[in-house]
């Protein structure tokens, strides 16, 4: 599985991006794609997953309210929309596809098999 995660940029705070995760390869019916960021000195952490077999999503509290993460399945595509920008969010955003993970796992990025590249979101205030 190949992962390539684009549509990051630089924005003032307040504003929007939305991110996308293309997919190529073979996944599963039951995979579940997450975004993470890392923050300047920080660890990595969750920000906001979709599973394929029955759309769940959950959101990091930092996310909710502000993100939104959606699928194409025609596209093989997973987005991250982001609203209400503000600096804290600046870093960079990668996502990565688990073949089989239970829920309480879905938010660890180490349960996660496959990682796109990143994409950096840069908000300034």
């Amino acid at each position: 599985v190949q992962l390539q995660a684009s549509g990051g940029g630089l924005v003032q705070a307040g504003g929007s991006l939305t991110l996308s995760c293309a997919a190529s390869g073979r996944t599963s019916s039951t995979h579940t794609v997450g975004w993470f960021r890392q923050r300047p000195g920080k660890e990595r952490e969750f920000v906001a997953r979709i599973r394929r077999s029955d759309n769940s999503i959950a959101y990091a509290d930092s996310a909710k309210g502000r993100f939104t993460i959606s699928r194409d399945n025609a596209k093989n595509t997973v987005y991250l929309r982001m609203n209400s920008l503000i600096p804290e969010d600046t870093g960079i955003y990668f996502c990565a596809v688990g073949l089989r993970l239970i829920t309480s796992s879905t938010t660890d990025p180490a349960r996660y098999d496959y990682w796109g590249q990143g994409t950096q979101v840069t908000v300034s205030s």
